[in-house]
């Protein structure tokens, strides 16, 4: 599992983090956006309080109650690595990617100030989450799509690993005593 983190979670929590730093240096929060690929791709700079689709965006104690999701989902994790609750490489790649979401998005939350977007400036838990990517396919339910991040991207992709994991991996053994 440790080679995975090393070769899955940290690289990816580092591109998450310097995503977010370019964006921020470079784009206003809510000010321009900058067309990638015409009528489908943009980049520009949003802040999400929230969960996924912009969800609870804005309300009161978001980030308290993300922030307790977030390490309770990481408790639960090192629990299910320890109790062998992934046990094959599919689902320990998911793990690894799970965790990367969630340290990219946690750290956000926790250090990056709605102000100015500085990263390791603002209060504890006064932070937001940078999401930039934005894209419009043309037709429902993807116009368009609701902004995102890479973090965003890792968890989209272990969840959906797990969910081939729970039919192509079998469960671990229970050790029967006699």
């Amino acid at each position: 599992m440790t080679k995975l983190l090393l070769l899955f979670t940290l690289p990816l929590y580092l591109l998450d983090q310097w995503s977010k730093s370019w964006i921020v240096a470079n784009f206003d929060l809510h000010g321009r956006e900058d067309e990638v690929i015409k009528g489908t791709f943009w980049l520009h700079h949003t802040a999400n309080t929230g969960v996924a689709f912009g969800m609870f965006n804005g309300t009161q104690y978001a980030n308290y109650a993300f922030t307790f999701i977030s390490l309770s989902a990481l408790a639960f994790l090192i629990w299910g690595t320890r109790t062998n609750m992934f046990p094959g490489k599919l689902s320990r790649t998911a793990v690894a990617l799970i965790v990367s979401g969630i340290f990219g998005n946690l750290t956000d939350r926790l250090f990056r100030r709605h102000d100015d977007g500085v990263l390791f400036g603002g209060g504890f838990l006064d932070g937001y989450v940078v999401d930039f990517l934005r894209f419009d396919f043309g037709f429902p339910p993807f116009n368009p799509w609701p902004s995102f991040n890479v973090a965003d991207s890792c968890v989209v992709v272990a969840a959906i690993l797990l969910g081939i994991a729970s039919f192509v991996e079998q469960p671990p053994q229970k050790s029967v005593k006699s």
